[in-house]
């Protein structure tokens, strides 16, 4: 979870060429949604759930791990494609090509899908499971008008 936080929040601005601003009140409610949901998944993580010894070994945690580890590795390359599909100086729609966009017009949000669904498998909380749905939810709508 920290690990993508990092990366979203640290390491994609820095590596966005020139793009549209961001209207403030849709950061401003970016903000409150990771800082709620970040609270609400390390209170749940540190607090309150309880594995078995071995959970680690348990195939739950194993395929949600590499749910997650897929995912993040489809969102990252994803997000190199469309970093990448304009020259310095074009505008204009471009269709992206390579990794998953060969299978579906939204990868990254694919791969944020599936990487939230195998956190949520892996971890096994209620917590993670709304976060897991809030993903599709939005990510999946977003997707759909970008397909559009």
């Amino acid at each position: 979870f920290l690990f993508f936080v990092c990366y979203r929040a640290l390491i994609f601005p820095l590596l966005i060429r020139e793009g549209k601003p961001t209207p403030f009140f849709t950061f401003v409610l970016a903000l409150l949604f990771c800082v709620f949901n970040g609270y609400l998944q390390g209170r749940s993580l540190t607090n309150y759930a309880i594995y078995p010894p071995g959970w680690l070994g348990d195939s739950r945690f194993i395929i949600g791990f590499l749910g997650w580890l897929i995912g993040m590795a489809i969102n990252i390359h994803s997000d190199h494609i469309l970093r990448n599909l304009r020259k310095p100086g074009e505008t204009g729609y471009k269709i992206p090509r390579g990794g998953m966009f060969e299978y579906v017009s939204g990868a990254n949000f694919f791969g944020e899908i599936l990487e939230w669904f195998g956190f949520a498998l892996a971890c096994c909380t209620i917590e993670s499971l709304a976060f897991a749905l809030c993903t599709l939810f939005i990510l999946g709508s977003r997707a759909r008008q970008h397909h559009k």
